[in-house]
């Protein structure tokens, strides 16, 4: 549990990312593929569904015994706030209500957030779109770890530790590698958010709010559904800098898994990406990809060749217009 990685620095390339030539060729070749574009019309009906049954749990654990409530938290609650997670996803991409409706996706959003218990959609949308127009970006892509987390992490043991730990390095990453002034909506999120976990505490006490806290920290950390932060982009094999997961936890996480199609074409809601890998099956079939995201965490912590810093990583040229 002892040895160090062998890696000392990321995977510096000078070629841009390859996600948009291969969508200009696959469009070229099946120019209907555009028709999967636009608004997922069963999305928002599923969030709305997804955070009445948080709802509906918080009142069921309210007068449980502590420990009954810590075992719902990791065995349901941090599945669902994880998913919930990856709703907000989806959203941050107008999936919800389209293109033309961008203002009522950012406060489905925070609706979305809500039985997380942490501000986090007005955020997550400003750096998610910077992860997919700049990829691996150096100083704006905040997807990619710290140089120290590269460098301390660099054993088994502080691996395994660094996973569990991954909550409070997304949050605090972008703060390190790309701050951004604080925009009115992040402003609108915080004070929703903490509004209704004030009034949560206050008509059923402290364990809903628990619930609903440790979830969260817990379904992004040591959790098999978050496989996934690490099978999307670190490079188990050179050369390859996204990969696809075509389990049956996508049927939990709006087929997140199917990352390449994702990058391909973000516009298109996840729940129509496997017609996307069917469409253009050659383009996709012989890519690297994954079908357990708990083996994905084992290998990374036990591979000595794999750690934080096994991400590619480009120097950006020209204008970068951020989010």
């Amino acid at each position: 549990m002892g040895n160090r990685v062998a890696r000392e620095d990321f995977e510096w390339v000078y070629t841009d990312q390859p996600h948009a030539d291969r969508r200009k060729e696959i469009l070229a070749k099946y120019p209907e593929i555009k028709s999967l574009m636009g608004p997922d019309l069963r999305l928002k009906w599923i969030v709305c569904m997804m955070v009445v049954i948080q709802f509906l749990a918080f009142y069921l654990i309210k007068d449980l015994d502590w420990k009954w409530v810590l075992f719902w938290t990791y065995a349901f609650g941090s599945c669902i706030n994880h998913s919930m997670t990856l709703a907000i996803h989806e959203i941050s991409h107008n999936t919800a209500f389209g293109n033309n409706k961008a203002m009522w996706n950012r406060y489905f959003a925070m609706f979305a957030n809500l039985p997380i218990g942490l501000p986090y959609s007005a955020s997550f949308k400003r750096y998610h779109l910077d992860h997919h127009r700049y990829l691996g970006g150096d100083g704006v892509d905040v997807d990619i770890p710290t140089d120290f987390e590269g460098w301390f992490f660099c054993t088994r043991f502080r691996k395994f530790v660094w996973i569990i730990l991954q909550p409070l390095f997304y949050a605090i990453r972008p703060l390190c590698i790309n701050p951004k002034p604080i925009s009115q909506l992040e402003v609108t999120n915080v004070v929703f958010q903490l509004s209704f976990n004030f009034l949560l505490y206050w008509l059923w006490g402290a364990k809903p709010v628990v619930y609903m806290l440790a979830g969260s920290m817990l379904g992004m950390g040591l959790h098999p559904i978050s496989g996934h932060f690490i099978a999307e982009h670190y490079m188990f094999l050179k050369g390859h800098e996204t990969y696809s997961y075509y389990g049956s936890l996508n049927l939990l996480t709006f087929n997140v898994g199917y990352h390449n199609e994702h990058h391909d074409f973000p516009s298109i809601p996840g729940r129509r990406l496997p017609m996307v890998k069917k469409i253009a099956a050659e383009y996709y079939d012989d890519l690297p990809q994954y079908t357990s995201w708990v083996k994905v965490l084992y290998d990374f912590i036990m591979d000595d060749a794999l750690s934080p810093y096994s991400r590619v990583k480009r120097t950006l040229k020209g204008d970068v217009k951020q989010e």
